[in-house]
């Protein structure tokens, strides 16, 4: 057999970046971050696993392989057991879509609403629902998938549909946050009070009349949460108003 020689197969972008998030994998922070997104039997997030890597190393590490990793590779981190894979597919969707031609944007959108399976904790949506489906969203002046996800009574589905509000209101547009904070005025899980309490605060943030009109109406339906949240950048005397309303 002299004279014959294996080439090694290369690694491609998306195993090699696989493979620096394992090396960097930290089995005490996992343990920590398992307890922080509530994973335990019956709670929000039971079963997910974490390799225990932070988000700043996450992004940087994604930041050296997003170019070259196919929707194909993303789709396949997407339905990953590791939260860390997950979050890093989401990274990638972000980055390209950011740099996308509008046909490959729509591709990208396809990706993210066909693997909506593995985009299952707040930090998972909150990284991305806004950069890719309230962009889509905007940038064709069509609200039917946000309509969709929600109506779809699923938390995770729900939440990317409030979340995806806050790219209409940077562009100082809040009519769609303010319809989905009423519709989901008597949702019964806190993450959807904190969403909707968020959104309505980043509403208070570009025009502070908008919010305390929506307040001065619908204060007293609103979750407690969700008006602690809209209001936290109020004032002292403002809070009370607005607290003493529920």
């Amino acid at each position: 057999m002299q004279g014959i020689f294996f080439k090694r197969k290369e690694m491609t972008a998306a195993k090699q970046l696989q493979q620096e998030l394992q090396n960097l994998a930290d089995e005490k922070k996992a343990k920590h971050l398992s307890q922080f997104f509530k994973t335990g039997k019956g709670q929000y997030a039971e079963g997910d696993i974490f390799l225990g890597i932070n988000v700043p190393v996450i992004k940087s590490i994604v930041k050296k392989y997003y170019k070259n990793i196919s929707r194909d590779e993303i789709t396949d981190m997407l339905h990953s057991p590791w939260h860390d894979y997950r979050f890093a597919a989401l990274q990638i969707l972000v980055r390209q879509y950011e740099q996308a031609t509008e046909n490959e944007q729509k591709a990208l959108v396809d990706v993210y609403l066909t693997n909506l399976v593995g985009i299952n904790n707040w930090d998972l949506v909150d990284c991305s629902a806004h950069k890719i489906i309230g962009a889509w969203a905007y940038q064709n002046k069509d609200l039917n998938q946000i309509e969709k996800l929600a109506d779809s009574k699923s938390l995770w589905q729900e939440r990317i549909a409030v979340v995806a509000s806050w790219y209409f209101i940077k562009q100082e547009q809040y009519d769609l946050t303010l319809n989905l904070a009423k519709k989901f005025m008597n949702h019964t899980h806190d993450l959807m009070h904190k969403a909707v309490g968020w959104m309505l605060r980043e509403v208070g943030k570009k025009n502070k009349a908008v919010l305390t009109d929506f307040l001065d109406k619908y204060a007293s339906q609103l979750p407690r949460t969700t008006v602690r949240y809209a209001i936290e950048r109020f004032t002292k005397e403002e809070k009370k108003k607005y607290m003493q309303k529920k």
